[in-house]
């Protein structure tokens, strides 16, 4: 199964709809503070290094770190939680501010100190983090209140989110009630788990643990993906949920339903640190399915933007125009590899005829691509869910056209045809018909141009016998290759 999503399919959301949906996320919000250096010597006093401060910043921490992930991809986020009422609170909602998070809805309390972590960073190691905490049980007055705003900021959210660091605001009483609410409004709840108690977040649309907090609260050691997935079901099934989202780092991520699922791998990265991965896979998961994308592509898409953030240093989160550039990258890349040998394009039909995906056959020279071409391609791609096209090796179009074609050679015309998002493989044959290619493919629709009549079809016989059909797709009046070239001889 590939990491990757369809770049037709997630491009336009990335650059659009994220922009139109409202995220709320609730949880412990902390603030990250980073001292960076540099290390060139050991401390005389002590055996440690010695770091010469450069900088120091400050960003939203925890399930700010979330809130951040999702402002980055261009959400509008709304953020819940306890802060004190303190100058690191202050300087926590400064920071949400900034970056375009609405954090007003956190309640600041005295007594309840903000939560902060200093990691001080030498080159690209973190070398040493110092925590201010004071970890405390929610009074019912507290929960009543964090529970009364995050119903009051629930409106034309589209996902909630709650991201629980084990730090006291996701108690169950405050899980509960926000799940109930959000399910009454047929809005997706996703829970980024803590601790054993999974009771807290019964009845939530996901919930997305790693390894080692599936193991922990099946209390069992689970050592092969077959006993994490038969853990993950078994989980489902207690705590009442639609499916699960298990981060498995090196081996990637899987998405677990009651019967179904999954699995993508990671991305091969360097890996700089892995921290806040798991914000930026939920984040990105929460966006994509407010933009309607389904949930495979959704966690593939997650998957890509935590295989970027663990190429960071420290806790960064995603941004839009990474993601972009990542999967511009890997339109490139996908493009190549829909020129498939024989081999592989038998390969590829068996797996998408086992998702039950009907594939669709053309064939043609298409040596100067123009207009018509990809009106006509759009119309064959449209008839199914794949469309793979033949196309007519040098010697085969020179026994057809005549010495002086084609123009292009069959590499440059595959490359040119491979980068359209209509066209899903590209195979070349060296026979003056495909009908050995037909054969061998089966498909259930062949596609030729309305300039043909249906007997006149080359295998449209063999389609039909196998409960396949012929379709007739609308030329571009006026546009075709010949008349490009004697209008250029002129």
């Amino acid at each position: 199964m590939t990491a990757l999503p369809r770049t037709e399919q997630v491009l336009p959301i990335i650059e659009s709809s994220f922009d139109h949906k409202t995220i709320l996320v609730v949880g412990d919000v902390m603030l990250d503070r980073h001292i960076t250096g540099s290390v060139s010597r050991i401390s005389p006093e002590a055996p440690v290094p010695v770091v010469r401060v450069r900088s120091r910043t400050s960003t939203p921490g925890g399930a700010g770190n979330v809130a951040l992930n999702l402002a980055g991809l261009g959400c509008g986020v709304r953020l819940v939680g306890m802060i004190g009422n303190d100058a690191a609170g202050s300087e926590l909602q400064a920071d949400c501010e900034r970056v375009g998070v609405d954090s007003s809805a956190c309640l600041r309390r005295e007594g309840w100190p903000t939560i902060t972590k200093t990691r001080i960073i030498g080159g690209h190691q973190q070398m040493l983090r110092l925590d201010e905490e004071e970890v405390q049980e929610l009074t019912s007055i507290d929960s009543d209140a964090l529970i009364a705003a995050s119903l009051a900021a629930m409106d034309g959210v589209s996902v909630v989110i709650l991201s629980d660091y084990a730090k006291g605001v996701c108690c169950e009483a405050v899980c509960q009630a926000i799940i109930s609410a959000a399910s009454a409004r047929g809005i997706p709840v996703l829970v980024d788990p803590k601790g054993r108690n999974w009771q807290r977040y019964r009845g939530a649309t996901a919930i997305s643990p790693n390894r080692a907090e599936l193991s922990a609260i099946r209390e069992q050691q689970l050592t092969s993906i077959d006993a994490y997935f038969a853990a993950a079901r078994s989980a489902i099934a207690e705590y009442e949920l639609d499916e699960m989202l298990l981060t498995m780092s090196e081996e990637g991520m899987a998405r677990i339903g009651a019967e179904t699922d999954m699995r993508v791998p990671a991305l091969a990265r360097e890996v700089f640190d892995v921290s806040g991965a798991g914000d930026t896979s939920i984040a990105t998961y929460a966006a994509s399915i407010a933009a309607g994308l389904d949930g495979d592509t959704a966690l593939r898409l997650a998957n890509v933007a935590a295989g970027i953030v663990v190429g960071k240093v420290g806790t960064v989160p995603v941004s839009r125009d990474e993601l972009l550039v990542e999967m511009l990258a890997e339109s490139e890349r996908q493009a190549a590899s829909k020129i498939c040998t024989m081999d592989q394009v038998l390969q590829r039909v068996a797996l998408w005829r086992a998702r039950g995906e009907t594939m669709v056959f053309t064939n043609g020279c298409f040596d100067i691509l123009h207009a018509g071409h990809v009106s006509y391609l759009a119309g064959a791609r449209a008839l199914g869910q794949r469309l793979i096209l033949g196309l007519n090796s040098d010697e085969s179009v020179r026994r057809l056209k005549g010495p002086t074609r084609p123009v292009n050679p069959v590499e440059q015309r595959a490359a040119v045809l491979a980068a359209l998002a209509c066209v899903d493989a590209v195979v070349v044959f060296e026979e003056d018909t495909p009908l050995n290619l037909i054969t061998a493919l089966q498909p259930k629709v062949l596609a030729k141009g309305a300039d043909y009549s249906e007997d006149q079809v080359v295998g449209g016989t063999e389609v039909k016998s196998w409960g396949g059909k012929v379709a007739l797709v609308d030329l571009v009046e006026g546009v075709s290759t010949t008349k490009i070239i004697e209008k250029t001889a002129r």
